[in-house]
């Protein structure tokens, strides 16, 4: 077989390896490319050349191979802020784009879908809704972009989309970062807003990330209205289901809470934060709001920002302020993305 005949066009870990087994990859084989895929290194270099121990049809298939995974997930635009992170804007092989974030001291943000169902009231994505699901390569190929750009020793699943909803190919996207990819299994952290079949299968995987809980609020009318298309769970018995998992694993739980002013921030939440989470095995992350045009939500002062700080981790809750990156850009999850086609529509508008 020829490089030009050869042509990847999965969008799937298992069809990669189905592709190499066509290409008569034993398992050994498979594992030797993928994980060099995954580490950002080139297919066919190292110490052993692969002419000593890949099979003809896959040594001669390696450039046109190396050429089409880097299709998965090509760099469209960066955007780096002063706070040390970078905002990337990834194209995929059908032209859609997702983001992907370069965290400080090697972390990495991805997304799992384009666009999001959930329709988080405060944040861009969740308005354009859901255009598809990401094939767990393609997850998997932000990993190995950013490994281009800079080290990566952590992985968030935090970006555009709900990753309880493209679950298998979440976990497969998972199990090969924590394996071939060499990233420590507490070290990759899947993020949800609640779903029963998260505490159900996460458990099930020989990598078993640690957990993130989108939060929010422990008000269920009021969670309800922040996240209106969530599944049904009551917030304190999803703060238990959350607990009991980080328990199992020894990694602790993270709770994420987005800081509205005037929303969730108020005496009653945090009561009911103190009252859950005081003493236990979990991990508050509080992020104040970044500013996205035209919602209607406001950041809170900083002096208001740094009293509940102060409070909470003086009555025992353990709770980190976290920044969302890419403040000073204006570069909130979703709003890349945004921009972006509205430069499209605006060319074509143009060309009419």
């Amino acid at each position: 077989m020829t490089q030009t005949a050869y042509r990847v066009r999965a969008q799937h870990i298992d069809e990669l390896r189905d592709r190499l087994r066509a290409l008569d990859a034993k398992p050994p084989h498979e594992e030797q490319v993928l994980r060099r895929w995954l580490q950002a290194r080139a297919l066919a270099s190292g110490r052993r050349r692969p002419e000593h121990f890949l099979p003809l049809a896959l040594r001669e298939a390696l450039p046109a191979l190396a050429d089409e995974l880097a299709t998965l997930a090509c760099l469209h635009s960066r955007h780096p802020a002063a706070d040390g992170s970078e905002r990337l804007l990834v194209a995929l092989h059908d032209g859609r784009t997702v983001e992907s974030v370069l965290l400080p001291r090697g972390g990495l943000c991805v997304s799992t879908q384009v666009g999001c169902a959930v329709a988080c009231g405060f944040c861009m994505t969740g308005r354009e809704g859901l255009t598809r699901q990401l094939g767990s390569a393609e997850i998997a190929a932000q990993l190995a972009l950013a490994r281009t750009l800079r080290p990566v020793k952590k992985v968030v699943f935090m970006g555009m989309g709900e990753p309880a909803h493209n679950l298998d190919n979440v976990l497969e996207a998972i199990d090969a970062m924590g394996t071939l990819g060499g990233i420590g299994h507490k070290d990759l952290v899947f993020s949800t807003v609640g779903d029963r079949r998260v505490f159900e299968r996460l458990p099930q995987g020989r990598v078993k990330p640690a957990l993130a809980l989108s939060l929010h609020s422990l008000d269920a009318r009021r969670r309800a209205e922040l996240l209106p298309k969530a599944p049904a769970f009551e917030p304190a018995e999803l703060l238990e289901q959350g607990l009991a998992y980080a328990r199992a694993t020894g990694y602790p739980l993270q709770v994420q809470w987005t800081l509205l002013e005037g929303v969730n921030d108020g005496e009653d939440e945090l009561q009911a934060l103190e009252a859950r989470l005081a003493r236990r095995y979990a991990i508050l992350n509080m992020i104040p709001w970044n500013r996205v045009e035209p919602l209607p939500y406001r950041r809170p002062s900083e002096e208001r920002v740094t009293a509940i700080f102060r409070r909470l981790n003086q009555r025992g809750v353990l709770t980190r302020m976290r920044q969302s990156a890419g403040q000073d850009v204006e570069a909130g999850c979703g709003q890349l993305r945004s921009r972006a086609q509205a430069v499209v529509v605006l060319r074509q508008g143009a060309q009419a």
